[in-house]
């Protein structure tokens, strides 16, 4: 299974890709089309959002987690 923010990032590229296909002039089918990949794309990512895993943390090399003081 794909991870959850993998899985955005890819909605996220489906979101631009629609608004290139609704802007482009030279293929009707893609233009017809292009509102409907960028409703997929946000309701994929609004999806992944709420009921994705959240990212792992990077370890921030200046701050001391192990450090309670």
């Amino acid at each position: 299974m794909i991870p959850g923010y993998k899985l955005q990032r890819i909605a996220e590229i489906v979101m631009i890709a629609g608004i290139v296909l609704l802007c482009q002039p030279w293929s009707l089918f893609l233009h017809r089309y292009g509102l409907t990949i960028i409703i997929v794309g946000l309701l994929t990512f609004m999806f992944t959002g709420w009921f994705g895993a959240p990212a792992p943390k990077e370890a921030d090399p200046l701050r001391n987690e192990d450090h309670h003081g």
